[in-house]
């Protein structure tokens, strides 16, 4: 093993070791309260937790978004039992089950090193201590981490998002607008030199965006890259730091309207080209997904996950799109060539690579080879989103944050916009000319 190698192995050494001590545990918090306390109610709807566990924020526009939490030494932050309540609905919307990160797969571009952060890094272990200006107008809760004691680790909090929507009359007589906010639940954990933000950002319009951003500082032990792996830093033509992948995968389970029995759809449009006078025509297709499937984005295609159970008001099941961010699809492992896959639910299939709970002898241990035809009955959805990193000179020091994420967008969960204005909401299906 090269030297670079040898220090490369070395930066990860410790927590490896603490990981292999400690084994896998999950730990609960201290008392915790929630971002900002709720307005009062009678008898008000709460998540299945206890109060220490307990996320509640009443946003802007009437929206509440209810959810418990727990911290767990691979995964890190867990988020379970997530409702979304409009203001027209008289009870809180099931939407997600369990939601959590399910690995970072970091291979180097050199072949030299390549790590699973979550389940070989000791990422839980990693949790950090919060300051209070890293967490503005929020509160931060202690977190119990098996081993380390308790850490101010988890910040909820809201963040001002700009335009929830805005729409003009034809007469500009008047406007109607409204800046939105959105509640936001983060942790940092630290892996080596790097840092990641695990954060969950939930909107009054229904949406929920997961994003992991990495941060901290290149590895010192990877400025060796001089056979056109990597990318100067510093003076001169010297200190390549050798470039590598982030492979960020999330595992979520929906459970919408509170049924595991959700249905899986992939839309495809398909564009032709203008013949005589007319224009160009698209004609989209619905494919149902009904067995295991590893999916590649493509463009114009997209997937849902359909409510078993539950309908809007104007009678159309509901239902969440998935929305990919930007991604760099890496082809270098099974497991890292599709962007999103779908499962059937299984409790000890919970990290896309290096799965280490026990499924048996001989299990294969990555989401790809679960892929299997198996009829999907609990469907358990995979998704994959990778940042090629070359280093750049801006990288140091400290580095800036690189996001990767993806968002969850409702799909006929509520029969209008769920902000729409008392003047408007009698425009369903039959909007006035001119508004």
């Amino acid at each position: 093993m090269s030297i670079p190698s040898l220090l490369r192995a070395r930066r990860h050494g410790a927590v490896l070791a603490a990981a292999a001590l400690l084994g896998t545990a999950t730990a609960a918090a201290g008392p915790a309260t929630s971002a900002t306390a709720a307005p009062a109610a009678p008898t008000p709807p709460r998540a299945d937790c206890s109060a220490a566990y307990r996320i509640e924020q009443k946003l802007d526009g009437g929206t509440v978004w209810r959810m418990c939490w727990r911290y767990d030494t691979d995964s890190g932050l867990v988020l379970d039992k997530v409702t979304y309540q409009p203001k027209s609905a008289s009870a809180p919307i099931r939407v997600l089950t369990s939601a959590k990160l399910a690995q970072i797969h970091v291979p180097y571009d050199d072949g030299n090193a390549e790590y699973d952060d979550l389940t070989g890094a000791g990422f839980g272990w990693g949790l950090q201590n919060l300051k209070p200006a890293e967490c503005p107008g929020g509160t931060i809760t202690s977190v119990k981490v098996p081993e380390m004691g308790k850490v101010d680790g988890l910040c909820t909090t809201t963040r001002a998002r700009g335009h929830a929507y805005r729409m003009a009359n034809d007469e500009g007589t008047k406007v109607w607008q409204a800046q939105g906010k959105d509640l936001l639940v983060y942790t940092v954990n630290k892996v080596a030199w790097y840092e990641y933000i695990t954060e969950w950002r939930f909107s009054s319009d229904g949406t929920i965006a997961a994003n992991v951003g990495a941060t901290g500082s290149l590895s010192p032990a990877d400025y060796s890259a001089t056979d056109g792996r990597g990318w100067p830093i510093g003076p001169g033509a010297r200190s390549y730091a050798t470039s590598h992948a982030h492979n960020v995968f999330w595992r979520l389970d929906f459970g919408l309207d509170g049924s595991v029995k959700d249905r899986i759809e992939q839309y495809d449009s398909k564009v032709t080209a203008p013949s005589g006078n007319g224009g160009p025509t698209v004609k989209t297709t619905r494919t149902p997904v009904t067995k295991e499937l590893a999916g590649d984005a493509k463009n114009m295609r997209w997937w849902r996950v359909v409510s078993a159970t539950g309908k809007n008001k104007d009678g159309h099941p509901r239902s969440y799109e998935i929305v990919p961010g930007p991604s760099n699809t890496h082809a270098g492992r099974g497991f890292t060539k599709h962007d999103i896959y779908f499962t059937q639910s299984r409790a000890c299939e919970q990290f896309a690579s290096n799965n280490i709970l026990d499924c048996g002898r001989n299990t294969p241990d990555s989401v790809d080879k679960w892929v299997n035809g198996e009829t999907l009955t609990d469907p358990a959805v995979w998704v994959n989103i990778g940042f090629h990193h070359i280093a750049r000179d801006e990288d140091q020091q400290p580095m800036p944050v690189h996001w990767q994420g993806f968002q969850l967008a409702p799909r006929d969960v509520t029969a209008m916009n769920p902000l729409t204005p008392p003047d408007l909401a009698n425009q369903n299906g039959t909007p006035n000319q001119g508004s």
